[in-house]
């Protein structure tokens, strides 16, 4: 696969140089949080006020089953997984209708730890022709795209040694060019990078042994140098993608759950999580070695796991007890809060909106992306409610919004006419 540098700036595109880990066609959301895992589309001509009950819906399936995992998008299909009454699968449909197409049995079914979670909590990452999942208590595969044959499969805890955290595995896997990254903890080490067509290890990070969270790993290029970056409960680092060695690291305690994606920009890194914790931004410099030092500390920024996303010099996200977020990332200093007009929940970036998903009622509200307050275009109430959170970002892609709830995928047209 063709690695290729990006480095978009203003117009609600990430201050990023990465170099891409999927190469997505127009339309296509590859992985987690889109083709550079920063939940920004670069769909155009979407609809910036919605009709008073929402855009109209182009179609539903249902039967996928229990979960928390979202949606990933190439071509003609579609891919997510869920728990069915024999085990998790990872799951195709066609994207034009909804209509089915196979299913492949990852692994064990159910709830790790306690609440009752049941189900996958990541999102299934697709390269060319291969398909990569991660079930709640630790299996990987790797499947055909086409029909969902399995290629190889693997075990976090087995086969490299990463404890069951108390909710289960939730990252999403990242592929970069012939690997496919993920984080197993423990003290054989917290990130392993295996060969995507077989599943064989690679490398192991002995280095660092931090016990995993609940957090996906990114791409970046910081102070020149290519690297991997992931978010632990008690650190964040920077690994070398030739041998999983570590490039810097900086301590970050968090507590309970530590979740959200890093975000890179001008060789600094942000990282935010919630339970009290609050948000960090870490100067990465680059002279003989590495070196991290924190910009500032505070808890304007308390994500629990819906996300942020940075828009030019400002994140928005939830944060919990100060509601809707914008922060200025520079300074850390918040710009605007809204806790009553939206509760908690997950957001994503299309076309100069944000797309806000309230957790518990279902809520969606369309959002200018702008550091001058917030200002709502519309809302709607996604139908057929499952009793548990509605925890799956929302997906923008090909002109269409995705909401994943439970046993249920929704399709909306939101391209403007």
């Amino acid at each position: 696969m063709k690695m290729t540098k990006l480095c978009l700036v203003g117009g609600g595109l990430a201050v990023l140089c990465l170099s891409q880990p999927l190469l997505a066609a127009d339309g296509d959301w590859p992985q987690w949080r889109g083709p550079n895992r920063d939940d920004l589309s670069t769909e155009k001509g979407l609809l910036k006020q919605w009709p008073a009950d929402g855009p109209p819906l182009a179609w539903k399936v249902t039967g996928l089953g229990a979960g928390y995992s979202g949606v990933s998008l190439v071509g003609p299909r579609l891919f997510t997984m869920g728990d069915k009454a024999d085990g998790n699968y990872v799951l195709a449909f066609n994207r034009a209708d909804g209509k089915p197409l196979w299913s492949a049995k990852l692994g064990k079914a159910g709830a790790p730890g306690w609440g009752g979670f049941a189900g996958p909590r990541g999102t299934p990452t697709v390269d060319g022709d291969l398909v990569f999942a991660l079930g709640q208590y630790g299996e990987v595969i790797c499947v055909n795209a086409a029909d969902g044959k399995e290629i190889w499969h693997k075990h976090l805890t087995a086969d490299f040694g990463g404890p069951l955290m108390q909710w289960g595995f939730s990252e999403s896997p990242l592929v970069d060019g012939d690997q496919v990254m993920l984080t197993p903890g423990g003290p054989k080490g917290t990130v392993v990078a295996l060969n995507k067509k077989s599943g064989d290890l690679v490398w192991q990070s002995k280095d660092w042994t931090d016990t995993a969270h609940y957090s996906s790993i990114i791409i970046a290029e910081i102070g020149g140098v290519r690297q991997y970056v992931q978010l632990t409960d008690k650190s964040v680092a920077g690994l070398s993608p030739k041998d999983g060695s570590v490039l810097w690291k900086a301590a970050r305690k968090g507590a309970t759950a530590v979740i959200p994606t890093p975000i890179v920009a001008d060789d600094q890194v942000y990282v935010t999580s919630g339970y009290s914790i609050g948000c960090n931004l870490f100067k990465v410099a680059k002279g003989s070695g590495f070196s991290a030092t924190q910009v500032y500390a505070n808890k304007v920024m308390a994500n629990h796991h819906g996300g942020v996303i940075k828009i030019g010099d400002f994140l928005y996200g939830h944060s919990e007890g100060k509601g809707w977020t914008c922060q200025n990332f520079k300074t850390g200093e918040a710009v605007w809060q809204e806790k009553d007009k939206l509760k908690k929940g997950s957001v994503a970036f299309a076309d100069g909106m944000l797309y806000c998903r309230e957790e518990d009622s279902g809520i969606v509200a369309l959002v200018a992306a702008t550091p001058t307050g917030y200002s709502e275009k519309g809302r709607f109430k996604q139908p057929d409610r499952a009793k548990e959170k509605s925890w799956p970002h929302p997906v923008i892609a090909g002109g269409k919004l995705y909401l994943r709830d439970q046993d249920a995928l929704f399709c909306y047209d939101v391209k403007a006419r």
